[in-house]
């Protein structure tokens, strides 16, 4: 029974996001309200404020599930892949694969989440088990792979890849070419450059930049 009730609870939960998102993309984020997600999705506003507290939290359920697919998304190629480029280039791809079929209300969502005290930030404290995942995903790029560089900086470089792929993700947002090839096409132009910057990382001129980079991280961090 208690599982049942489980299985329930989540489907309830599953389909007030599904209907929340389309709502959001129908008739803008503004001005869709609670009453109307819970209307929709055929549940109580009572019921619908037990899942969620407020519209910011289904948009970061939104965000949770979207980082959940990247994840799956990507373990095929974490799974093939030793050599650092190949492995962060289909991570990447996965990630423009998963972000693909919500493009057409992708800028409605981003002007909430550029505004730095909104809980949807990327930054924010409500966005970190996102971000964690996120970062984790690069972590298992770098350690997976044949990358070698010098120890400081290899803990520090998941978290500059994870930004890198904000960039990406914030070209995406704007991307009005068909099916978004014009940010499949950054990826593949610029995982090369990474790729020859970070190995630059272990020629002996460089070090000491690079030593003064994780400084700096470490500091803005603090």
């Amino acid at each position: 029974m208690t599982e049942t009730k489980a299985v329930k609870s989540e489907q309830t939960r599953a389909l007030i996001v599904q209907t929340a998102l389309r709502l959001f993309r129908e008739r803008g984020y503004e001005a869709t309200t609670m009453r109307a997600i819970a209307k929709e999705a055929g549940v109580s506003v009572g019921n619908a404020y037990y899942y969620f507290g407020s519209k910011e939290e289904l948009i970061q359920a939104y965000y949770d599930e979207l980082q959940d697919e990247h994840v799956a998304a990507c373990r095929a190629v974490l799974e093939a892949e030793t050599e650092f480029a190949a492995r962060l280039l289909g991570v990447l791809r996965a990630r423009v694969d998963t972000m693909v079929p919500y493009h057409q209300f992708a800028g409605k969502f981003f002007k909430f989440a550029a505004e730095p005290t909104s809980p949807l930030n990327p930054f924010s404290a409500e966005s970190g088990p996102a971000r964690d995942s996120a970062v984790a995903i690069y972590r298992e790029v770098v350690e997976g792979s044949d990358l070698k560089v010098d120890k400081e900086f290899r803990k520090e470089l998941p978290e500059l890849l994870w930004l890198y792929s904000m960039g990406i993700v914030l070209y995406w947002v704007h991307d009005s070419s068909p099916g978004c090839r014009k940010t499949y096409l950054l990826v593949e132009r610029t995982v090369p450059l990474v790729n020859r910057m970070v190995a630059m990382s272990r020629i002996p001129g460089f070090k000491s930049v690079t030593r003064e980079l994780v400084d700096i991280i470490r500091d803005v961090r603090a």
